[in-house]
């Protein structure tokens, strides 16, 4: 399916090239798909390419580029057929811990929600979420997928500080901020998995169009898990999908 695009220049050496301003799964497929297309072609000057919820930035080498012409270039890779093209996705299982020492914000979002503390684990550790792209810090992975029933507004003072893993709620979407930052999140628990690595070859493990489930973990576990990340001998459990 081609979707009608538009092509804006953003800035003197970007394009942005936007898809119908929805969070949609078949939207962030054909993103992707286009950017794997643009990646294949090795069009010349062209350094990096950034994927977003429905949005592609194509960024050139060159500052004085020729708009129309690259648009021109970009449109007849977008509508290439290319049947061996294949989107490698896994799904990764994370390890979370909702106890209370960490979900400091289930009362809340109980509350606001009228649904038990216990009914929000069940059902943020149920769904399987689709990683769109990763964010404002690096590590943070933007997810889809999140139970209507567990729709909750952003805080409207956001923390100084909020510990590294914490798992969170904000409007709706769910997410696990990398590192200590500030945020406006509502925390319902930690995962003790590290989301940004520089030692690795890949810092980060998940990548967009990955998907990812949450699984409930004690505070024993919580503990033996990062005691195990610290000599690296956690092995993150992984599957591979059809892309």
């Amino acid at each position: 399916m081609n979707f009608l695009l538009t092509y804006k220049p953003f800035g003197e050496r970007t394009i942005l090239v936007e898809w119908p301003p929805e969070i949609k799964p078949h939207i962030l497929q054909d993103i992707l798909c286009f950017k794997e297309k643009i990646a294949n072609k090795k069009i010349k000057y062209i350094i990096d390419i950034r994927t977003a919820y429905n949005s592609l930035l194509v960024i050139y080498k060159k500052i004085d580029i020729d708009f129309e012409y690259e648009v021109n270039k970009l449109k007849e890779v977008y509508k290439s057929n290319d049947y061996s093209l294949k989107i490698e996705s896994r799904l990764w299982k994370i390890p979370v811990c909702y106890d209370a020492i960490f979900g400091v914000d289930l009362d809340v979002i109980s509350e606001t929600n009228n649904i038990s503390k216990e009914d929000i684990i069940k059902r943020h550790s149920k769904a399987i979420y689709t990683v769109y792209f990763i964010g404002f810090l690096p590590g943070f992975l933007y997810l889809g997928g999140l139970d209507e029933t567990l729709f909750t507004p952003r805080k409207g003072t956001p923390r100084l500080k909020i510990e590294k893993g914490a798992v969170a709620i904000g409007g709706n979407q769910t997410g696990i901020y990398p590192d200590e930052s500030p945020g406006g999140w509502n925390i319902i628990g930690n995962s003790p998995i590290n989301f940004f690595d520089t030692s690795k070859d890949q810092p980060c493990f998940a990548k967009a169009g990955d998907k990812l489930q949450f699984y409930s973990i004690t505070l024993n576990e919580h503990e033996n898990i990062k005691a195990l990340l610290e000599v690296n001998e956690f092995q993150l459990e992984s599957e591979g999908i059809d892309g």
